[in-house]
């Protein structure tokens, strides 16, 4: 493999590794505040309970997210320079306020929350878990934002050789960025929702704390209901602006090669990227694609063929990675919706349970593919247009970048499987009985 692949390869592990912790935190935190604030309205110690067990998780899953993040910042450094000195008047600019103004502040806000269970009042300490919710957003929302602008770049001007900042606001309020903003929260807040239903799914299984898990389960379930819908309906939505900025990529979801109108949908695809056309066509639904990039039946729809060869994502990883992501999320709207139809009888329905309890792996497989969709369908560009991955990467020994690919897989394995197991043994002990 060459430095260019095994740049690629190091970065994808770091950030698909980073973004198993990454929505459980945004969502856990939310969920959690909603716990403590229910305590703190009715005075029941139950929700106290449930908000330290379930804050005692959100805590684990923290601090491997920081510990694991940190390293992405360092890779534009050492293996992607020339990106960063082309552009890094804007993109280092945005992680900058992300940094000192979202991530400093969530983790002062949360030593506040640790540490103040006995100084703080219960309305105040309440308060400050909602605080810490919101500056969690508040950081995910300036990484997107940067994301975004290599997404479909905006407010620049190429001068002197590099990307200058001209128009900050345009930057901020870029459409793609407020799309992927509420698509990846939905998303994040969808997997906590089954993260914390699968877990009571199997103390309520066990009948270890039936009135405890019953209402872990129900508040997590509201949550699931609304944001699977939000994220489907939006997901829509952020499609048809693809459509218009990335027309490669949505062609490359459906892997459709041939410029037309009444553009079909496929249930299932398998390309031939080598001699343009897909192997396997199963089930195709006429029009649908053209409905969903353009809002009609019979809109135009750019196939793959209309763009130079060397300017197309790898269609197979892009197709798979849509198909798959909207797969799952389908299945995780019906399983919503038969758990609120049931939920006032959730014990009667064991089967539906043990569902619940092994499908907290599928939001996470979905969110990730979401992010290789979004990343790979991007490719060639690591700047949409502006620059491409390969003029991006450092100018390091291939030995370099295979030592540090290894190390990285070896350190983060290891980071993963101690997170994990934390995570799991919590998990499994269930709940203190009683809280002071």
């Amino acid at each position: 493999m060459d430095v260019l692949m095994l740049s690629r390869l190091q970065f994808a592990a770091a950030t698909m590794f980073h973004y198993l912790f990454v929505p459980l935190t945004l969502g856990l935190s939310i969920l959690v505040a909603i716990m403590e604030t229910k305590y703190v309205r009715t005075g029941d110690k139950v929700y106290l309970r449930m908000t330290k067990f379930w804050g005692k998780m959100f805590l684990i899953n923290f601090a491997l997210g920081v510990v694991t993040g940190i390293t992405l910042e360092f890779q534009f450094g050492t293996n992607w320079s020339r990106y960063s000195a082309y552009v890094g008047d804007i993109f280092g600019s945005i992680l900058a306020i992300e940094a000192t103004a979202a991530f400093f502040l969530e983790s002062t806000l949360l030593g506040v929350w640790i540490f103040g269970w006995k100084k703080l009042s219960a309305k105040a300490h309440a308060t400050v878990m909602w605080l810490v919710a919101g500056a969690s957003s508040l950081s995910a929302v300036w990484i997107l934002i940067a994301n975004s602008w290599m997404q479909h770049p905006v407010g620049y001007v190429i001068r002197n050789g590099r990307a200058e900042l001209t128009d900050f606001f345009a930057v901020v309020t870029n459409e793609f960025a407020i799309l992927m903003i509420m698509h990846t929260l939905a998303g994040a807040y969808v997997l906590s929702s089954f993260f914390v239903m699968g877990i009571s799914a199997y103390h309520l299984l066990k009948k270890t704390d039936d009135e405890f898990f019953t209402k872990s389960f129900r508040i997590a379930l509201v949550m699931g209901v609304i944001f699977t819908i939000f994220v489907a309906v939006e997901g829509d939505i952020h499609g048809k602006d693809v459509t218009q900025k990335q027309p490669a990529k949505l062609a490359a979801m459906e892997s459709l090669w041939e410029t037309q109108t009444h553009a079909p949908v496929y249930m299932f695809a398998w390309p031939d990227e080598e001699n343009e056309r897909n192997v396997i066509e199963i089930m195709p639904i006429p029009g649908l694609l053209s409905l969903l990039g353009h809002g009609s039946f019979d809109a135009e729809v750019q196939g793959l063929k209309d763009f130079p060869k060397d300017e197309r994502p790898p269609v197979l990883i892009v197709s798979m990675a849509f198909k798959g992501m909207v797969g799952i999320g389908t299945l995780l709207i019906f399983l919503t919706l038969f758990g609120l139809w049931k939920r006032d009888k959730l014990q009667e329905y064991p089967l539906y349970l043990k569902i619940m309890m092994f499908a907290i792996p599928l939001p996470y497989i979905a969110n990730e593919l979401g992010w290789v969709l979004t990343e790979v369908g991007r490719q060639p560009w690591i700047v949409y247009g502006v620059m491409k991955t390969s003029d991006a990467v450092s100018p390091i020994l291939q030995s370099q970048g295979a030592i540090s690919l290894t190390a990285f897989i070896l350190i983060y394995g290891l980071l993963g499987a101690v997170g994990f197991y934390l995570i799991y043994t919590a998990a499994k002990k269930g709940p203190e009985k009683t809280e002071a």
